[in-house]
């Protein structure tokens, strides 16, 4: 018969006895619940307090407020600086505030539009830390109309503002890019310089032989014996011819008196030289047509000393107009791929231009 619990033997090990449960640990007067999946004489968990709020003193505050002030002040005055940075071209000295600085406004390429030059011209006309302008020039000319009004803007600040505008011709300075050139104070030219091309030219594109090679016809209708006068497909009339040499030699007059008026001198004087030719800069000395020989450094520096300007003048310059890769991606395209259609759409224009 198999041996039950209660005959077993009386020498069998008897196992001592389980020790107590430790108490629980008392937080703050609080006891825990006991874990009753806590086998007994483990330790229970610890259980999480807030950390107590610290007070803070209002000095801290103050701090606070006053460094985030401070740094906003910082980049803003930064972002200040750059944007002075960019309107002086970066040739100022410091942010050019409260300074002697003199204007430099660049004349390169064909000029067709008087727009951006004026208005460069209004804006340093009425800088009064602007003592003095000087255009420098590297242009063939351009637009009839546009070099006329650039010519008159000239005067105009000079004779209202005061101020004293120096040309100095770089490479090329003909033309309409010479037209304004008589306008100012003095105008300087290097040795190898190209300079004057008094004159005046029209032209547009005769297509007449293109039409009929593709056997088209241009049909006008027009109420006045010159109303289309210059029609590019065919040739001009004897009459048409006469018509438009009148014109070119009207403008022809405007610009030998203009130069003249800019030149103090008179018509007499300018219209041996008036026949479309260019010179140097060494010989148009001679001729009278610009008044020293001398690169853009020494117009600068003659122009400084001139207004009372000690030492390196502090130089200004227009922002420049920079079109980024979205204004490209999203105009017209006419920029970047001229539509062939606009070349049989010239008009006939004039031009005081050296080509």
């Amino acid at each position: 018969m198999p041996a039950t619990l209660h005959n077993m033997p009386d020498d069998y090990p008897q196992q001592p006895p389980s020790p107590p449960p430790p108490p629980p640990p008392q937080f703050g007067g609080y006891a825990p619940p006991a874990n009753p999946y806590s086998y007994a004489g483990s330790p229970l968990p610890p259980v999480y307090r807030p950390a107590p709020r610290v007070n803070r003193s209002p000095w801290f505050y103050v701090l606070a407020i006053g460094g985030s002030f401070a740094a906003i002040c910082l980049v803003l005055s930064g972002m200040f600086w750059l944007m002075m940075r960019s309107v002086q071209g970066g040739n100022g000295s410091g942010l050019g505030l409260g300074e002697d600085r003199i204007a430099v406004i660049d004349i390169t390429g064909v000029i067709l539009s008087p727009e951006a030059i004026n208005a460069q011209l209004r804006k340093f006309g009425d800088d009064s830390s602007v003592k003095a302008i000087i255009l420098h020039i590297n242009s063939p000319g351009g637009g009839a109309a546009a070099s006329q009004e650039i010519y008159h803007e000239v005067l105009r600040v000079r004779k209202e503002k005061h101020k004293k505008i120096i040309a100095s011709v770089e490479s090329v300075g003909a033309s309409g890019a010479y037209y304004i050139a008589s306008a100012c104070d003095r105008i300087y030219a290097n040795e190898a310089s190209v300079v004057g091309s008094i004159g005046v030219i029209m032209e547009w594109m005769n297509y007449g032989d293109l039409l009929k090679w593709a056997k088209l016809k241009n049909i006008t209708i027009t109420a006045g014996e010159l109303k289309d006068a210059g029609d590019p497909s065919r040739d001009l009339t004897p009459k048409e011819q006469a018509y438009f040499q009148g014109l070119v030699n009207n403008m022809y007059s405007q610009f030998v008196h203009d130069v003249a008026i800019g030149r103090k001198t008179t018509d007499d004087k300018i219209k041996p030289l008036a026949t479309g030719q260019v010179w140097t800069g060494e010989q148009s000395l001679s001729l009278g047509l610009i008044d020293r020989v001398g690169g853009f450094r020494t117009a600068l520096m003659d122009t400084a000393r001139e207004v009372g300007i000690s030492g390196e003048p502090s130089i200004v310059r227009p922002a420049k107009n920079k079109r980024g890769l979205l204004a490209v991606l999203t105009d017209d395209g006419e920029d970047l791929f001229p539509n062939p259609s606009q070349l049989l759409n010239r008009a006939p224009g004039f031009y005081f231009m050296w080509k």
